[in-house]
């Protein structure tokens, strides 16, 4: 189970805790390891079964390339950052496309990744944490924000939900500091009746919103992502 599972409530929406009370832990554990995804991150080294997820995006919309900065927020355990290193070329290993960078911030410890560089146990929503983030990435600025962020959940829909919409929302108050013209955000939200309200104030920012829900999310999961490209800011 490795990292996913120590860290569940980042992975899987959900908290050991809880599971217990409901009686589905036995349940969850055996579609875990059923899960095509489990096995294949375990195959690729990739450190949670979030990392498809990203990569399906991404295969279909390009939204990481060689040269591009990247901001993960709730980047524990690093599987999208993992992933970023990989499509924006942060090693270095493709010598005839530029370089990226990425940057992955969260409120947990997250393991050193070679091509990124972390900040741990840092707030995002901390102004300290703003004013350390673009002292790190190249210009103050980036090219792409993806977050994959999820509020411990209390296992109360319509309270987890607003909470994510809520840090969702504050992510995209970040983007106006640090995203450059025409870059691209990326947000897991839970579905219900917020969602249409972070949709709109995405579409007042961005020229293109759409929803995703990539199949590596599963079909009986609330979670969707806002795709949202070509940032108008200056």
């Amino acid at each position: 189970l490795g990292s996913c599972w120590r860290l569940a409530s980042k992975c899987f929406h959900t908290t050991v805790r809880f599971l217990k009370k409901t009686g589905t832990e036995q349940w969850w554990l055996e579609r875990h390891l059923k899960d095509p995804f489990v096995k294949a991150t375990k195959r690729q080294h990739y450190r949670c079964r979030s990392a498809f997820k990203l990569l399906e995006i991404d295969d279909k919309f390009h939204i990481l390339r060689p040269g591009l900065s990247v901001l993960d927020c709730g980047a524990a355990p690093g599987a999208w950052s993992q992933v970023a290193v990989e499509r924006v070329n942060a090693l270095g290993t493709g010598p005839a496309v530029p370089t990226g960078f990425v940057l992955g911030v969260d409120l947990l410890r997250i393991s050193p990744l070679e091509g990124a560089v972390f900040l741990s146990e840092a707030d995002i929503a901390n102004p300290g944490t703003l004013r350390t983030i673009q002292s790190l990435l190249p210009a103050g600025k980036v090219d792409v924000i993806l977050s994959d962020v999820a509020p411990n959940a209390t296992g109360i829909k319509e309270l987890d939900h607003e909470k994510l919409i809520n840090l969702c929302l504050g992510l995209l108050n970040l983007s106006q500091s640090i995203l450059k013209p025409k870059g691209t955000m990326l947000c897991k939200f839970w579905d219900g009746h917020e969602s249409r309200l972070l949709q709109n104030r995405l579409k007042e920012q961005f020229q293109d919103v759409r929803t995703v829900k990539p199949q590596a999310s599963r079909k009986d999961s609330a979670e969707s992502y806002y795709l949202a490209r070509l940032y108008k800011g200056k």
